[in-house]
């Protein structure tokens, strides 16, 4: 990693016109207040309401925040590059938002006394209380909401699949077809459900238990998705050069494949909020326990992510569906316990993006439109974000494609290369130094995937326009 350019104090000289730290009798939990105001909401908000959680606790969230469904559909991404483009792509993704993850862990107390507990936080710092706002909230509110309602269709589809599997034989090879009379909507309905309850946990480390479940499932139903390929060995029948597809389809193909795998580590939105409940010390920061943290769960990525995508590639050629599993066809039981595996990891990975929108939201409220703190306006708030996300996942199937779109615009530049232009900004390295390149290269690998990847999902909306059904 490269080295920090400037100490902590050297950084309030390095900070740009306009930027400044925020107010700390008014954000910091740990300076000075006053009594009775201040400390009791920033104790009842979801980020800052408790900051005894232990370094490991960083691992399985960052893991839970990381490793989505989308992991299943890595071989296919596979098929659009090949054997030597892919392992780029693979490891040069894991590469770079690794060193980004890196910059905001050191940045998030680089201001000694200082805490930047949230991403927005950490925007304002860099370019001013307002501008900072404007261009990380609305960023941060399209990956996180998105998701959110991304995981419900998830949620309600891997439910529906776990059920054909069960109930009808036959399903196993198609465990989207017809069986019985529950529709999709009302599967999501059933998986918002738990939802209800849930989201009344209070704050981060209050979900930590679902986080490590959501966290071992991640990885059970990633080993799953590789060892059985692997143990049925090559398909007879496998071809490694490019599916035959017009060049437009191929072209287009390659953009959703290059999102696919550069959106696979979004979680960059919740890191700062994830730090911000580890405890710290002048004599042992937090950044060294969250580092740590950072670098364990980077290697339970790299256990996922790249087995999955190189064996199923090498099993089934360019042929490989979206959906690994749906290649396996049997046993049927190993599938479904995979798709079970699925809902329980997509439900703790809801809870966990959800958190910082629920601090947002009840910040807002309480702290300026001075509403009192109580358990009544958590239930009503966050039993509203529920309902909200489960009613578009219900209207839009297509939210997905949409989000392909949409999270060009979002993805990319919280993951890639906003890190990178907050520490350019901030710590003004030396022009052609180490740090000054690593962060360009970033910069510009980031503005092109959030291009193609919108071209990509733009292009997805329109052809599979017409297949869309509303509350199926």
């Amino acid at each position: 990693m490269a080295p920090r350019e400037d100490s902590a104090a050297e950084t309030e000289l390095a900070r740009p016109p306009g930027s400044h730290a925020p107010n700390k009798d008014e954000n910091d939990v740990d300076g000075p207040r006053h009594p009775g105001t201040i400390k009791n909401v920033d104790d009842w908000l979801p980020v800052t309401g408790s900051r005894n959680a232990k370094w490991w606790y960083s691992t399985f969230h960052n893991v839970t925040a990381m490793v989505g469904a989308g992991v299943l559909s890595l071989p296919s991404a596979m098929a659009y590059f090949g054997w030597g483009f892919g392992t780029v792509v693979l490891v040069g993704s894991w590469c770079i938002t690794l060193y980004t993850l890196w910059q905001m862990v050191e940045m998030h107390e680089m201001v000694p006394g200082k805490r930047f507990d949230r991403y927005h936080e950490l925007g304002q710092q860099a370019f001013g209380p307002r501008l900072g706002l404007w261009i990380v909230v609305p960023q941060q509110l399209i990956v996180e909401v998105g998701v959110d309602i991304v995981y419900m269709v998830t949620g309600g589809d891997s439910l529906q699949k776990f059920h054909n599997l069960i109930k009808c034989p036959s399903s196993a090879s198609n465990p989207d077809e017809h069986c019985g009379h529950i529709g999709k909507s009302a599967w999501i309905i059933i998986f918002a459900s738990q939802h209800f309850l849930l989201a009344q946990l209070p704050n981060f480390n209050s979900i930590a238990g679902v986080s490590l479940a959501a966290a071992v499932m991640s990885l059970s139903y990633s080993t799953i998705a590789w060892a059985a390929p692997l143990a049925q060995g090559r398909a007879a029948v496998h071809d490694y050069g490019l599916p035959d597809k017009t060049t437009a389809t191929l072209v287009f193909g390659v953009f959703n494949a290059l999102g696919n795998v550069a959106f696979a580590y979004a979680g960059h939105n919740v890191v700062l909020e994830i730090q911000a409940t580890i405890p710290s010390t002048p004599e042992r920061p937090s950044k060294i326990a969250m580092w740590r943290g950072v670098v364990l769960a980077y290697i339970v990525v790299a256990a996922c992510y790249f087995p999955v995508a190189i064996v199923g590639y090498w099993a089934f050629g360019n042929t490989v569906k979206d959906n690994v599993l749906l290649q396996l066809g049997k046993p049927r039981w190993l599938i479904a316990m995979a798709n079970f595996m699925v809902v329980i990891h997509v439900t703790g990975s809801y809870q966990l993006y959800a958190m910082p929108v629920f601090d947002m939201i009840e910040t807002v409220l309480v702290k300026k439109m001075h509403i009192p703190p109580s358990a009544p306006l958590r239930v009503v708030v966050r039993c509203l974000y529920v309902a909200f996300t489960a009613f578009v996942a219900c209207t839009l199937p297509f939210f997905g494609a949409l989000l392909g779109f949409l999270g060009g615009f979002a993805f990319a530049p919280t993951t890639y290369f906003l890190p990178c232009i907050m520490w350019l900004v901030i710590y003004k390295p030396k022009r052609f130094s180490l740090s000054w390149c690593a962060n360009w290269v970033c910069i510009v690998i980031g503005v092109l995937l959030m291009l193609v990847s919108s071209i990509g999902g733009l292009r997805n909306i329109i052809v599979s326009a017409s297949t869309y059904k509303f509350y199926q």
